[in-house]
């Protein structure tokens, strides 16, 4: 059994004697980060006992898999931290052929992501403006509204919603794709540079292991708008050479997981469950370099 999980799935029940490898992108956010999962106002005083039944039940699920494979050193880390069990590291796989090369630069930044409060969008709009820089916002979720708010009469443009054949297009023309809050992975900087755009992240997170400084990108050092503004107002793209982006993205393509993964799921099946279960240490070598992680 394979699965793919943020929380749920790794609680699947299987025969005994089969093996289970679990591929995992994050330890349950309610166990590891309540607050910004589930916030500290009235609601959220209120879900505790829920979250705690949740979280308990989450702990016990994360014992049935044989082998974890995380999809970052950090991801890892988690999982020896809340769960005490190591995994392999296996970075996502990048769809570098949905985008392509080619595009003229354009005289804007771009977020690209789920519009959910964590991803901290809302630093991306602020440091837009105190940088004087055009900012475009892709993307959908239960903050897009609030951002609407917050973007207007800024020099940022909350866009939402924005088809599949087009996103290649605005990713390619945009000066760098902006990463503004901790990601588990860092899949977005991977799909600019898949388009020959460098990307601007937060130095923390999984981005730390997608982003080499100065080559595919660039990071900001603080959790701040004052922080990302400084390397916006700074930043030029003609530093970064678009073919060096495109092959550095290659290096995750599907092809090279889906090699990688099944080498796992061989090693875990020829140790067998019991000295699977524990017993598998991570992997040291950085995510950046998927042919060792």
């Amino acid at each position: 059994m394979i699965s793919s999980t943020t929380s749920w799935a790794k609680g699947v029940r299987i025969a005994p004697g089969a093996v289970h490898v679990c591929y995992i992108n994050t330890v349950s956010r309610f166990v590891f980060d309540y607050e910004r999962y589930v916030g500290s106002g009235f609601s959220g005083l209120a879900a505790r006992p829920l979250i705690a039944s949740l979280a308990a039940w989450d702990r016990r699920a994360a014992t049935r898999p044989s082998a974890f494979v995380a999809n970052s050193q950090n991801v890892a880390q988690r999982i020896e931290r809340y769960y005490g069990r190591s995994a392999y590291v296996l970075p996502c796989p990048v769809d570098v052929e949905r985008f392509r090369l080619g595009h003229r630069k354009g005289d804007y930044f771009l977020v690209l992501a789920r519009l959910l409060p964590y991803k901290r969008v809302d630093r991306a709009i602020d440091a837009a403006a105190l940088a004087g820089v055009r900012l475009g916002v892709a993307g959908e979720g239960q903050a897009l509204e609030s951002l609407r708010r917050r973007a207007r009469g800024t020099t940022a443009e909350v866009l939402g919603f924005v088809p599949d054949a087009e996103i290649g297009a605005l990713v390619g023309a945009a000066r760098a794709v902006i990463v503004p809050g901790e990601e588990d992975f860092g899949l977005v900087p991977l799909e600019a540079n898949a388009a020959g755009t460098a990307a601007i992240a937060l130095r923390a997170g999984g981005a730390l292991e997608t982003v080499v400084d100065g080559e595919t990108g660039t990071f900001f050092r603080e959790p701040s708008a004052e922080s990302l503004a400084a390397v916006l107002r700074d930043f030029e793209p003609s530093r970064f050479d678009p073919l060096r982006l495109r092959a550095h993205a290659e290096r995750f393509a599907p092809a090279r997981f889906i090699e990688r993964l099944r080498s796992i799921v061989r090693e875990v099946c020829e140790l067998g469950e019991d000295r699977a279960r524990g017993l598998v240490p991570p992997a040291k070598s950085p995510a950046s370099d998927p042919e060792r992680a």
